[in-house]
């Protein structure tokens, strides 16, 4: 992938949502078709990490194409474990309702019994699936686009960006690690558990760290639900929703009061950081929202897997990407499509 010779170099944060990711899937393989888009870096969590470091290995050992047999070969493999074992049916609930019973009986156990008595070999179908299909040898050593994962550090609650020379498979499960399920991942003596507690995705080092000035959030939960949930499951739910939704909500906010502030004075006080203002100042930023096209699968469905499944929430993101390929793509390179009013 010749990012120079693009049209257009785009910065990618992927978010994450489980199951949901295979949306995000849809959406880099429409993006990949496209001659014309250039990924200069991309900000994953938990699901949204994986999809990256796929892509990106697959774009480091086969170029477009080697990237979306990558993706298309890590979900495959997602979908047959998800029917293939007792224990990644555990995770993945795969089977229509069977997901909300098995999600709940989860929970509950895991509220009495944590991950050390409920899944004490901490078996995780997901880590040999990764290892399977990403090398990270070679991803570490390749030149190419940015890449930054989320973990939320146990001991201090803060999050940690991990760039792309330090991705090892221990930071991508770090990152996809719910703490009710499995036992915390030790990197460098300090305990992670999911990003998505914390920045899902993160989006600042995109904006400090990465030359391109347009960045696409590929987002999968629901921003808002119209109804209000009244039952105990419902209510957890979208409590679960707001959480994973929260980071990302403050850094928007952020970054809107920001360039409001800059458009009214752009004189930069003595001592302001002013490559960060400059960069907020010149970002555009655009979204492929996938919210409301999954919100009507609900939670539960995040740990179902099954292969019709899985290529359906890949078509949802293929159209997705396509659509807005079609339509505010056309804003790249003069200013941002997502209106962030709302988050001021």
């Amino acid at each position: 992938m010749t990012r120079r010779g693009s049209r257009y170099r785009l910065d990618l944060a992927l978010q994450g949502g489980g199951a949901h990711g295979a949306f995000t899937w849809g959406v880099l393989d429409r993006l990949l078709d496209d001659e014309r888009i250039g990924i200069e870096a991309v900000s994953g969590a938990s699901a949204g990490a994986m999809n990256a470091v796929v892509l990106l290995d697959g774009l480091a050992a086969g170029g477009r194409k080697g990237a979306r047999e990558a993706l298309r070969e890590f979900w495959s493999r997602v979908a047959r474990a998800a029917s293939g074992s007792a224990a990644a049916s555990a995770l993945f609930a795969d089977g229509g309702w069977v997901g909300a019973p098995m999600r709940w009986t989860l929970e509950w156990m895991g509220r009495f019994l944590g991950p050390t008595h409920f899944n004490p070999l901490d078996v995780n179908p997901l880590r040999d699936i990764v290892a399977s299909v990403v090398d990270f040898d070679r991803l570490r050593a390749t030149a190419g686009p940015g890449l930054f994962v989320s973990a939320t550090n146990v001991h201090t609650g803060r999050l940690r960006e991990f760039r792309r020379p330090e991705v090892t498979l221990d930071v991508v499960m770090a990152s996809a690690c719910l703490p009710m399920l499995f036992r915390a991942v030790t990197i460098e003596g300090e305990a992670y558990w999911d990003g998505g507690y914390l920045g899902n995705p993160s989006l600042l080092p995109l904006i400090t760290e990465s030359p391109a000035h347009d960045l696409l959030l590929v987002q999968i939960n629901p921003s808002r639900r119209d109804a209000v949930p009244t039952t105990a499951a419902a209510i957890v739910d979208r409590v679960n929703e707001i959480t994973f939704n929260a980071s990302l909500v403050r850094e928007l906010r952020t970054i809107a009061l920001l360039q409001q502030v800059l458009e009214e004075d752009p004189v930069l006080p003595a001592g302001s950081p002013g490559r960060l203002f400059d960069q907020v100042a010149g970002l555009r930023l655009h979204r492929i929202d996938g919210g409301d096209l999954l919100a009507g699968f609900g939670v539960a469905t995040q740990l179902q897997a099954g292969w019709p499944f899985v290529q359906r929430l890949h078509r949802l993101g293929f159209r997705a990407a396509d659509d807005w390929l079609a339509g505010p793509a056309a804003h790249l390179g003069r200013r941002s499509s997502l209106d962030l009013s709302a988050y001021l």
